[in-house]
């Protein structure tokens, strides 16, 4: 595989994902809690579903719906001694065979008959690797990307056209991060051949901006990014034509902390948790992301001190792709 210089227009289309219908199982599925509306965009915060989760990515796959998860060593329900990928069936609360043991900070994408995760090996490293499956039980994998003298962390990926969009999480070298954590792009028309784009096709180099989620639509790219403020941490989003021009939405923040995170909507969470929950700092909502099921979002996020002490968060938005990211920049 070769990474090559980016050197033509191309034109994404938004990611072709469904969505979500809240299922019972405590260690994969969520339950519905009572909703909290929130102004411009009117996010639904339906409250906590599981522990020490964080990156999370909602698919539907051959018309059911799923959540891919990345779960780390620490997570409270992990025997297996590393880090793994699994997805999970959103109605019955089944959990697939883990895959990608070793690797950090995924993410997936659903396209046609096909399934795609993006990984780092190590955190902080030079590797992003691609796993592929049609059945979410056999996996073929390769290196996508190999960039000496990178720390990458979190990546995200969506169909274009004719070809796919990655975009990953960059914390050195100094001249390509600026102030950590920036994002990068690259583009592949076979998952195995990528093209970076040129160096100056990033958000932000001028400050703390931890990219996890990207979306194409009419004609614009959309950055669901962490933006650190004063004391805390918030998800924003902002837009570009050319991944060199970017405008911040008028409705940031999308999420922020809030005592809803802290609701209970799994009831099955046992009293530990429950407690923990109770008593945990709260002042961040990072790692969003969200796909579209029968006309609404189903979002998925994390809340915490942004330290490690994390909680896995779902939330809804009363209408279709196309209407939250028309209403997250109003004309």
């Amino acid at each position: 595989m070769s990474q090559k210089v980016f050197g033509r227009n191309n034109a994404l289309s938004r990611r072709a994902f469904g969505g979500l219908s809240l299922g019972a199982a405590l260690t994969c599925a969520g339950f519905l809690a009572p909703a909290v509306a929130r102004p411009c965009v009117a996010i639904q915060k339906l409250g906590t579903i599981d522990i020490d989760l964080v990156e999370t990515t909602p698919i539907v796959f051959k018309n059911k719906v799923y959540r891919y998860e990345y779960v780390r060593p620490n997570y409270w329900n992990n025997t297996a001694g590393d880090s793994y990928s699994r997805f999970v069936d959103h109605e019955t609360g089944a959990c697939t065979p883990a895959f990608a043991k070793g690797y950090h900070l995924g993410s997936a994408a659903a396209h046609d008959d096909l399934v795609i995760v993006t990984a780092v090996d190590i955190w902080d490293g030079e590797k992003i690797d691609v796993f592929v499956s049609r059945d979410l039980e056999t996996w073929d994998s390769w290196n996508a990307l190999t960039l000496p003298g990178y720390g990458l962390f979190n990546t995200s990926l969506c169909r274009a056209d004719d070809e796919y969009a990655l975009m990953f999480e960059v914390g050195k070298p100094p001249e390509v991060a600026g102030q950590r954590f920036t994002a990068r792009f690259a583009m592949s028309t076979d998952l195995k051949t990528w093209e970076l784009t040129p160096p100056e096709c990033t958000y932000d180099k001028s400050r703390y901006t931890a990219p996890h989620c990207l979306r194409y639509f009419e004609g614009r790219y959309y950055n669901f990014f962490l933006e650190a403020t004063g004391g805390g941490y918030e998800q924003h989003v902002a837009r570009s034509k050319d991944l060199v021009h970017w405008e911040s939405s008028p409705c940031n923040p999308v999420l922020r902390a809030s005592d809803e995170d802290k609701r209970i909507a799994n009831p099955k969470l046992n009293e530990e948790h429950r407690a923990r929950i109770r008593e945990a700092k709260n002042i961040n909502n990072s790692d969003f992301d969200y796909c579209e099921h029968k006309g609404e979002l189903i979002i998925n996020y994390s809340w915490g001190n942004q330290q490690g002490v994390e909680h896995l968060a779902e939330a809804r938005y009363a209408g279709t792709e196309a209407d939250f990211l028309k209403a997250l920049f109003p004309q």
